[in-house]
C-alpha cells in the first residue's frame, strides 16, 4: 500500500475529469458498452470498476504495483466505446492512457511478453530505419508464402497458439483482390488527363525538379475541376503492410480533386507507444510528425487556381488508430510549451479519408460485382475521430453495391494494437462474438478503415475457415473508379 497521493499524469487526469466522474449517476450504459464486461460479468472489468482502481492507486489506498491494478487495466481493450455513451461525458480514453504510464514506470514484473513489448517500443518503433526494416522482414515472410506453409502444415500452430495467430494476422495483410500496378497512370479528374504521378514527396521535388521550377513552384500533380491541398499521413503498419492502400487513397483523392503531398520523415503515430503507457515515447513521436508536416506543408503541389499552398491543409489518414492518436497530439502535448499550440493546429487539421471526400464530394464509379459486402466500423474510428459514417459513405459511391448490415458494428473486434497478442484468451473471446455476427449476416467482403481490425477479423476468419475477404473501403471504392475508366494508361488497355 501506498502512504501518500501520487503526483503523475494519472492524478492530474483524474483531477481534471473529476467534475464528470462525480456527475456518474450509475446509469450503466458504459457496463454494456464494454467489450470486457460483457465477456466476463466482472465489474473491475468495467469503465466504471477501472476508474475506481484508478481513483484508489491516486490516493495512495492501492500500490501501482497491484496485480489487481494492472491486471484490470491490461485487460482494457481502449475501444472508447464507453465515452460514447457517458452521459457525463468522461474521457476514459485519457485516464487509461495515464493509468498505464503508472504501470509503465513501475517495476519491471510482468513476464516475458510485456518485457519484450517494451524493448520493441523503445528501440524499434522509435527507430524509423529498424523499423522499416522490420516491416520489411514481415512482407518478405508474407510474400514469399513462409507464412502460409506454417499455417497451412500446423507447423505454427505446434509452436503456440499465439505464434499461429501472429502468423494469421501477417497473412491477412495480404490483398484481398488482385492489383494492377497503377503508379504511373493518368487520371482523368474533372475532364482533365494529367501523366504526372499522383502526388510529389518532398524528397523528390527538393532532388528531381530543376532548381528554376522549384523556386517558381511549376510542379503539379493531378489537375482536378476543384482543387484541394491535403497532406498524407502513411501510418507505420499501413506504410509497412498495407502501401497499396495508401496507393489506393492518393488515387481516390486525385480523382476527386485533391492534390496530396507525403511529407518525409513522418514516423509512427505513436498510438501503440500511448496505449502502453509510454507517453514520452508518444510524446516524441508526436514532435516529430508536428514538425514533418509543418515541412511537408511548403511542398503541397501547387495548381493554377492555387498558387500558394494553403497554410492550413488537411491531414489525411485511412487508419482509425492512427486517427484518432494524431488529433489527440492537442492533449498529449498541453504541457509542452514548445508544441502545444503547434499541436492544438496540427490536431485540428487530421481527417480521415471518409471526411476529406464529405468535403470535396465523391465522384460515383462503377459497379464492381455481385459478392455481398458489409461494413464494420474501427473503434478509434468512430469512438475517437467521430468518422465512422464518413467511412460508410465511401460505399455509397460504388453502384449496385450488394451490401448486408452487420448487427454489433460498432463493436470492438479485440485486436486493439497488439493487445491480441498480450491478451489472447479475451481478445478471443470478443473477436467470436464479431466473427459470429460476420457469419450471420452472409457477406464474402468486409470493409474496415483501421489496419488493425484488418488484420484481426482477417485472421480469426483464416483460423475459422469462413468464406471472407477484409478490405479497406478505399479499396472498393479504387476498384470501382479502375473499373469505370478514370485511371487511364496503356497497362489497362483504355
Amino acid at each position: 500500500m501506498q502512504d501518500s497521493r501520487t503526483s503523475s499524469a494519472l492524478a492530474a487526469t483524474l483531477v481534471r475529469e473529476e467534475e464528470k466522474i462525480l456527475a456518474c449517476v450509475h446509469c450503466g450504459l458504459c457496463l454494456e458498452a464494454c467489450p470486457t464486461y460483457v465477456a466476463t460479468g466482472d465489474e473491475d472489468d468495467s469503465p466504471r470498476g477501472r476508474i475506481y482502481l484508478m481513483r484508489a492507486v491516486e490516493e495512495g489506498r492501492l500500490a501501482k504495483t497491484s496485480p489487481a491494478f494492472q491486471r484490470h487495466i491490461d485487460r482494457c481493450l481502449g475501444c472508447r466505446a464507453c465515452e460514447t455513451v457517458c452521459p457525463a461525458g468522461v474521457e476514459y480514453g485519457q485516464l487509461l492512457e495515464a493509468a498505464r504510464g503508472e504501470i509503465m514506470s513501475a517495476p519491471a514484473r510482468r513476464g516475458p511478453t510485456y518485457s519484450l513489448m517494451r524493448f520493441v517500443l523503445r528501440h524499434v518503433w522509435l527507430q524509423p530505419s529498424r523499423l522499416r526494416a522490420a516491416f520489411g522482414l514481415a512482407r518478405l515472410i508474407r510474400d514469399t508464402g513462409v507464412a502460409s506453409l506454417l499455417l497451412k502444415t500446423n507447423l505454427a500452430k505446434l509452436i503456440s497458439p499465439r505464434f499461429e495467430f501472429a502468423l494469421s494476422l501477417l497473412q491477412s495483410s495480404a490483398p484481398a483482390f488482385a492489383t494492377r500496378n497503377r503508379a504511373s497512370a493518368n487520371v482523368e479528374c474533372g475532364g482533365k488527363r494529367s501523366a504526372t504521378p499522383l502526388w510529389i514527396s518532398e524528397h523528390e521535388f527538393s532532388t528531381k525538379a530543376p532548381s528554376a521550377l522549384r523556386s517558381a513552384g511549376a510542379l503539379q500533380t493531378v489537375a482536378p475541376a476543384r482543387d484541394f491541398g491535403a497532406l498524407l499521413f502513411r501510418g507505420c503498419v499501413t506504410d509497412g503492410l498495407f502501401g497499396r492502400v495508401n496507393e489506393a487513397t492518393e488515387r481516390v483523392l486525385a480523382v476527386n480533386g485533391c492534390t496530396v503531398n507525403t511529407p518525409d520523415n513522418q514516423v509512427c503515430c505513436g498510438a501503440l507507444h500511448a496505449h502502453a503507457g509510454d507517453l514520452e515515447g508518444a510524446r516524441a513521436l508526436a514532435r516529430q510528425n508536428i514538425h514533418a508536416f509543418e515541412v511537408g506543408q511548403a511542398f503541397l503541389p501547387v495548381t493554377s487556381s492555387d498558387p500558394q499552398p494553403a497554410p492550413n491543409a488537411p491531414i489525411i489518414t485511412n487508419a482509425g488508430g492512427c486517427g484518432a492518436m494524431l488529433v489527440s497530439y492537442a492533449h498529449l502535448l498541453a504541457d509542452d510549451p514548445d508544441f502545444k499550440e503547434r499541436a492544438r493546429q496540427f490536431s485540428a487539421r487530421v481527417r480521415d479519408i471518409g471526411q476529406q471526400l464529405d468535403v470535396t464530394g465523391i465522384r460515383e464509379g462503377a459497379a464492381i460485382g455481385p459478392a455481398p459486402i458489409t461494413y464494420d466500423g474501427s473503434c478509434h474510428l468512430l469512438n475517437g475521430q467521430h468518422a465512422g459514417d464518413a467511412s460508410l459513405k465511401m460505399l455509397s459511391a460504388v453502384p449496385d453495391l450488394k451490401f448486408v448490415p452487420l448487427e454489433g458494428s460498432d463493436v470492438c473486434c479485440g485486436g486493439a494494437g497488439v493487445y491480441n497478442l498480450l491478451e489472447s484468451d479475451l481478445s478471443e473471446k470478443v473477436l467470436a462474438e464479431k466473427l459470429k455476427h460476420i457469419e450471420q449476416s452472409g457477406a464474402k467482403v468486409l470493409a474496415t478503415g483501421n489496419a488493425g481490425c484488418h488484420m484481426q477479423i482477417g485472421a480469426g476468419a483464416r483460423l475459422s475457415e469462413m468464406d471472407l475477404r477484409v478490405c479497406h473501403p478505399v479499396e472498393l471504392l479504387d476498384k470501382s473508379y479502375d473499373r469505370a475508366g478514370f485511371y487511364r494508361d496503356e497497362i489497362f488497355g483504355t
